[in-house]
């Protein structure tokens, strides 16, 4: 059904993000994931703080309560303390992760049509899903953007460089060749 593979398909792409995400983040060091541009600007941590705190307020028990919690003061994600050590803000990004995954698998065919809220808005599951998948790709975006920027020439890049479309494509191209013989 259409259904499942929408959930196959969202869970991979999710996935997808957070291995982009943390392949970047791989490459900062601890200072780094704390510097702004200014005082405007968010920080990593910050954005890694947001995702987490979103992830935990809306995928837990996502059919059954708004998605807006009441543990949740989204107003601190965009504050470091100096309780958010890069190890705090991992495991809060791991376990925020793992209650996404879990949520995700638990849910089946039928779920997709039912509806949940968030700030009291009701929405379909399959629009939350699909909200979330802007929401933590947008982020995740930021994050490597940030990276990239302060790494500079250091950076690894995590999809096609510059200029190395017409190799990828050959690489890809011989990949499907060598299948294709098997």
């Amino acid at each position: 059904m259409i259904e499942n593979e929408h959930l196959s398909l969202s869970s991979a792409q999710f996935h997808h993000f957070k291995e982009r995400a943390e392949k970047g983040l791989a490459q900062l060091s601890d200072e780094e994931l704390y510097w702004r541009l200014n005082e405007a600007s968010n920080s990593i941590a910050m954005i890694m703080k947001h995702i987490s705190g979103n992830m935990h307020s809306h995928w837990k028990d996502f059919l059954s309560s708004d998605g807006e919690k009441a543990f949740r003061d989204r107003d601190m994600e965009f504050v470091i303390t100096d309780q958010d050590t890069k190890k705090v803000l991992m495991n809060r990004w791991e376990s925020g992760w793992t209650l996404l995954f879990d949520t995700l698998e638990s849910l089946n065919e039928d779920d997709l049509q039912k509806v949940v809220a968030l700030r009291k808005q009701p929405m379909s599951v399959l629009q939350a899903i699909q909200t979330e998948i802007a929401h933590i790709s947008y982020h995740t975006g930021q994050i490597l953007f940030l990276g990239k920027q302060m790494k500079d020439h250091d950076w690894t890049v995590l999809s096609i460089p510059k200029n190395g479309s017409e190799a990828f494509n050959r690489k890809v191209k011989m990949e499907n060749e060598q299948k294709n013989t098997k």
